[in-house]
């Protein structure tokens, strides 16, 4: 960073022709003793009070009234990074979340409404008419935000207790605090959209990937064993056209699979899914939260595949859970360094298997291993050709 920035913010706008605040957590740098400069996404699906900031363009208005809000109750600090419909205000929604009515007060200069409870409150003015230029920031999306014009903000008053806490939030590459406090929303808002206003069949968990994406990049939707592929479709489509700037990449999975864990979602992707029949890509998508590509236009692309088993398959090459768990009990009373199990760590059916090879598994743990080479013995045929098919009846 070139110049210090708040980044733990609460930044409330109004309406001009509604009345109804927004309030979001845009970064805001330290130019001089009475000048921030803001940045408020301007992309599809963005910053609320972007939307703001047009009307007053649009009206004529030189000044937009802002105040940033640095230290507040949890519930509403919590609703800063937060999206809700454009028209809700996020103050409300914390009261509801904190079940009693946010405690609020005018703020001194500007006609906006803030938490009375706040360490630090900014007020002040955002020119509609002069941008400036903001960053280089480190980004969330694991990338430096270079410089670019964003929005100045004259400071007309500064309110505060008398021992204030300034906090930041460390939002470079995710997973960080403001990645963490997102995520425990989205994904809830993920599911309700897909089962309840879709009423889509068969989805029991939406992940979105986090580790250096900043969960607006990749989507992971558990479907239940046996789920229509038409149902399945329905989750991809939904996922992708719910926020317009996030799952630009949605992969369905079945619930064996660890969607946290990229080595399992490899796994699934290179054997359960055929990318001539189980990928789609769907065009004319909005480039989202990421680093400016050097191109003429802002359109980007959603790429949507089916990961998901489309019948039985071999289980999972580990030994059984019972046989996992008598081996972890040794290794303990051996006194060997603690073990961390990451999934899969046991072997389980995938659906294609036969009784009689778990009793030939049985036999041969037992040490009667020779009792299953007569069987398979009297199970000789000629004329095939080797790696046909077999099951035993």
């Amino acid at each position: 960073m070139l110049f210090r920035s708040l980044t733990a913010t609460n930044v409330i706008t109004r309406d001009p022709e509604t009345g109804i605040q927004n309030m979001g957590t845009y970064r805001a740098a330290l130019k001089a003793p009475d000048r921030l400069v803001v940045r408020m996404a301007t992309r599809v699906g963005g910053a609320g009070g972007y939307q703001h900031y047009l009307k007053h363009q649009k009206r004529g208005d030189k000044w937009m009234p802002c105040a940033i809000v640095l230290g507040c109750p949890p519930y509403v600090a919590f609703m800063g990074p937060q999206k809700l419909p454009i028209g809700v205000d996020e103050l409300d929604v914390a009261g509801g979340l904190a079940g009693a009515p946010i405690q609020i007060v005018k703020a001194k200069t500007v006609d906006l409404m803030v938490p009375a409870e706040a360490e630090i409150v900014i007020e002040g003015l955002i020119d509609t008419e002069y941008v400036e230029p903001e960053a280089p920031f480190g980004e969330s999306h694991g990338h430096v935000a270079l410089e670019e014009f964003n929005m100045p903000m004259k400071i007309t008053a500064i309110t505060h207790r008398a021992k204030p806490v300034i906090p930041s939030y460390i939002s470079q590459v995710a997973p960080s605090e403001s990645s963490v406090i997102k995520r425990v929303a989205y994904e809830p808002l993920f599911l309700a959209h897909l089962r309840d206003a879709l009423g889509v069949r068969g989805v029991k968990r939406v992940q979105l990937h986090e580790p250096l994406t900043g969960l607006l990049r990749v989507t992971i939707i558990t479907i239940e064993k046996g789920t229509p592929r038409t149902e399945i479709w329905r989750a991809l489509y939904g996922a992708a056209y719910f926020k317009g700037d996030c799952s630009k990449i949605c992969i369905a999975v079945n619930d064996d699979i660890d969607a946290d864990n990229a080595d399992t979602l490899l796994w699934a992707m290179a054997y359960r899914m055929n990318p001539v029949e189980d990928v789609q890509t769907l065009a004319h998508r909005g480039q989202g939260h990421g680093p400016k590509r050097e191109s003429d236009h802002e359109e980007d692309s959603t790429l949507l595949m089916d990961a998901t088993m489309k019948g039985g398959m071999p289980p999972l090459a580990l030994p059984k859970k019972e046989y996992m768990e008598r081996a972890r009990v040794i290794w303990e009373k051996l006194g060997l360094p603690a073990l961390r199990p990451q999934s899969p760590w046991f072997g389980y059916s995938l659906g294609d298997w036969m009784p009689q090879w778990d009793a030939a598994a049985k036999r041969a743990v037992e040490g009667n291993y020779l009792e299953n080479g007569r069987i398979s013995a009297t199970q000789q045929q000629k004329g095939l050709k080797p790696e046909t098919k077999f099951r035993p009846d």
